[in-house]
């Protein structure tokens, strides 16, 4: 029931209490913004512009791992590279409240990016370039490393054992894993041994908001370790000539400050089919949530599941295929 759900006690009142305790005097305007793994609120200021309070999901990341974004954050910022980091209180970044870990942001505006011309393009990846630069420097020791085995073998394990999986589709959907994992481990074999980042791990226009002034970057919850092309798949669209068109643009930038190891161009594929599972998968460990049913009414099914299992197919067909030449 939506009463024991953590977040049921994530009231109007509690972010202000939050935003306060922090020293800033509000003026008891809360908007929810777009955010479903977190509960993030614009809260208006007496005093100024808004701040952006953001409150992770309890129970999700230890306390080290936040902070380890955090840190992330701040390098970055600190390199004058323009990413939305946490506003620090004090020496802290992860401030706590009525039981809830949150972190205060100042607001930025922007628009989602369209990428629509090569200019956009080089610019994203000098953007991306100068984020690996840091990333490279040092390294991630309580953030996640992104691994097909987690992201793909223990969600199709969880999937069929909580029983999402219809029946009618649950033999064609283990014999298709098992395909699909198999491609999946042969792709990141070739590619092995590729130089491992910290990323921001999360790279889709959905987190990127653009100006005048460019690029930035607004959330760093998923940071990982990971390669690099990582960053750069989810920002291509359309068939494969556009996609390869695109890429180009993107290293072209990219190259001014960081090298790119073209043999990870091979696992495009292999992480989109990744994603792909994964988010299945986080569909169906959130689902106890109140606010998933009402935003993913689609998400369970039949042919939710029947389109999965479809799409599924169509990556092992896209694997297959030559890696995009660029």
């Amino acid at each position: 029931m939506a009463s024991e759900h953590p977040y049921s006690a994530l009231t109007p009142d509690v972010v202000i209490d939050a935003v306060e305790a922090a020293g800033h005097r509000t003026d008891g305007r809360v908007l929810a913004l777009n955010s479903y793994e977190n509960r993030v609120y614009q809260v208006g200021l007496d005093d100024g512009p808004p701040l952006v309070a953001k409150f992770y999901r309890p129970a999700r990341w230890k306390t080290p791992l936040i902070l380890e974004e955090h840190e992330f954050a701040l390098e970055l910022a600190a390199a004058e590279i323009p990413i939305v980091a946490p506003r620090v209180y004090d020496g802290r970044t992860l401030l706590e409240c009525h039981g809830f870990r949150y972190a205060l942001y100042t607001r930025q505006g922007g628009r989602w990016p369209e990428l629509g011309t090569a200019d956009e393009r080089r610019w994203m990846g000098r953007f991306l370039g100068r984020i690996h630069a840091i990333g490279g420097r040092r390294v991630f020791y309580h953030r996640p490393t992104l691994d097909w085995r987690v992201m793909g073998l223990e969600t199709a394990e969880y999937l069929l054992g909580q029983g999402w999986i219809p029946d009618h589709l649950e033999p064609a959907y283990r014999s298709l894993v098992e395909d699909v994992l198999g491609l999946i481990e042969q792709r990141f074999a070739e590619a092995t041994p590729y130089r491992r980042l910290r990323l921001h791990g999360d790279c889709h226009a959905g987190n990127v908001l653009w100006t005048d002034a460019g690029p930035h970057f607004v959330d760093l919850d998923d940071c990982v370790t990971g390669p690099a092309v990582q960053d750069l798949w989810m920002l291509l669209s359309g068939r494969p000539e556009e996609q390869a068109l695109q890429l180009g643009d993107l290293l072209s930038g990219y190259a001014e400050f960081a090298d790119f190891d073209y043999r990870e161009l091979g696992l495009i594929e292999p992480l989109r089919t990744l994603r792909v599972m994964h988010y299945a998968g986080w569909l169906a460990r959130r689902w106890n949530d109140p606010a998933f049913p009402r935003a993913f009414p689609w998400f369970g099914e039949q042919r939710y599941w029947e389109r999965h299992v479809l799409d599924l197919r169509e990556q092992i067909a896209a694997m297959e295929e030559p890696p995009l030449a660029v």
